[in-house]
């Protein structure tokens, strides 16, 4: 059956017009054309339509205007922006206001065709001149699972959820920003799971765990003969997310030659495989992520300003858990059965009313993932139905803990204690060793070099207490 679907193509130069016109005939949508703006604003004052495909300049003035119109009359119209060849600011601006997606001149047709169905993927059927509306992120169960993920009724926690709805819609670059255990990652799952995109892959790459020499055979793809030891054509994360998300974890830890090309390959859409001749276009929706403050990062000369600005088209920051505190109860209860299903439990603990008091003292300079990894801990060392305050071990270096415990080294830096003579003749104890160890959330590299250690002796004394 043939689509349904009526589009608005706007664009001043006639065989340009003509050329979009056939294409979209071809498939199959209807088609209207406009060759400025007062013609386009004619159109659209008579007739609904499923998208607007825009030149940026115009006659009587920029196509984005048209875009923002629509946005401001909360049309369901979506829109397609046609802007100059390397005009990034333009690209930025127009999804800025609300456009779907961009173009750039020339415009490839494949490219074309595939942002057109792009837009127009999963739309609600068109009765007569008025559509059916939808609400953003009631797509599918997959993207109310991944909802239901983003744990937490704070008002932090609603804008999240609300923001990922409304920007899930649009192909626009998301910059997920937030200090490390916040749940970055389960964000840009459920930006992926609530867009058009879902049914594709997600693929996560951390930018900082790849080592510098492979680093763009890994994102681009390699072709066989490349180099010794290229045996085979391997794609990359590009080819493999494609029709999906591609969320690029720590992109503030990209190398700055890298971060150069990962700006081309998203300006342009194409990538060229190591070995290879041609470039392939892409089709991916790119999401990053960083704890870094990439704007310091940037004014430091180490990060690129233009990609910068290509990634933060829509920013979308995660709140600490010391500044959601009223979630701790339903967050806790939540990472507990997960931890018993994980282990094959028929049923998860309930925390105590002492244990709740307990963790809410706490400042958590690790997010959601030190609170899982302290009711992990607390369910491997007191089984049971429920886990009361005894279980709940927390580091000693926050001040309510240490007034508890009344640690007299709780807010002692390690090398300060390293050089007493009674820790020279005795060395650390248990106690000691496990709490610096929990304060760099068990990093032994970094524990070693405020010790004033090397790592071996860091090992020896963890493996005379009992530690490892």
């Amino acid at each position: 059956m043939a689509p349904t679907h009526r589009l608005l193509v706007v664009d001043d130069e006639p065989d340009l017009r003509t050329l979009y016109e056939l294409t979209l005939l071809k498939i199959g949508y209807q088609v209207d054309a406009a060759s400025d703006m007062t013609e386009a604003r004619q159109c659209l004052a008579h007739t609904r339509y499923d998208l607007l495909i825009t030149d940026m300049r115009l006659p009587d003035g920029l196509g984005l205007d048209l875009v923002r119109e629509l946005q401001s009359a909360q049309r369901a119209e979506k829109s397609i922006v046609v802007t100059a060849y390397g005009s990034a600011e333009s690209a930025v601006d127009a999804l800025k206001a609300g456009a779907f997606d961009y173009l750039t001149k020339p415009v490839d047709l494949a490219q074309f065709r595939a942002a057109v169905a792009n837009a127009l993927r999963q739309e609600p059927p068109v009765t007569g001149s008025h559509r059916e509306t939808q609400v953003p992120g009631a797509r599918s169960h997959q993207g109310e699972a991944a909802l239901r993920c983003l744990v937490g009724d704070s008002p932090g926690m609603r804008t999240v959820r609300d923001r990922v709805q409304r920007v899930a819609r649009s192909m626009a670059p998301v910059l997920v920003l937030g200090e490390s255990g916040t749940g970055k990652e389960l964000a840009a799952k459920a930006l992926h799971a609530c867009s058009h995109r879902a049914d594709g892959p997600f693929v996560a790459v951390n930018c900082g765990a790849i080592p510098e020499s492979l680093i763009e055979a890994e994102f681009f793809g390699v072709r066989k003969g490349a180099y010794t030891g290229a045996t085979h054509d391997r794609p990359g994360y590009f080819q493999a997310a494609s029709g999906g998300t591609l969320f690029l974890d720590e992109i503030g830890d990209l190398p700055l030659p890298m971060q150069a090309k990962l700006l081309r390959a998203i300006q342009e859409r194409q990538v060229r495989a190591l070995g290879s001749t041609q470039e392939e276009t892409t089709d991916v929706r790119i999401v990053s992520a960083t704890h870094h403050d990439l704007a310091k990062a940037v004014r430091e000369g180490r990060f690129r300003q233009d990609l910068f600005y290509r990634l933060n088209v829509i920013e979308l920051r995660l709140p600490p858990l010391r500044e959601r505190r009223e979630d701790l109860r339903a967050l806790a209860q939540g990472l507990l059965e997960r931890l018993a299903q994980r282990n094959g439990e028929p049923q998860a603990p309930s925390l105590a009313a002492d244990a709740l008091q307990c963790l809410h003292r706490y400042a958590f300079p690790g997010n959601v993932r030190e609170l899982e990894n302290i009711l992990e801990r607390a369910m491997a060392l007191y089984p049971g139905d429920v886990l009361s305050a005894e279980a709940i071990l927390l580091p000693q270096d926050q001040p309510d803990s240490a007034a508890e415990t009344g640690s007299d080294f709780a807010h002692t830096r390690p090398s300060e204690l390293a050089g007493t003579d009674a820790f020279v003749r005795e060395g650390p104890s248990r106690q000691q060793l496990e709490e610096w160890l929990h304060r760099n959330r068990w990093n032994q590299s970094r524990t070693a070099r405020q010790l004033g250690w090397t790592l071996a002796k860091l090992r020896y004394w963890m493996q005379r207490h009992g530690l490892e």
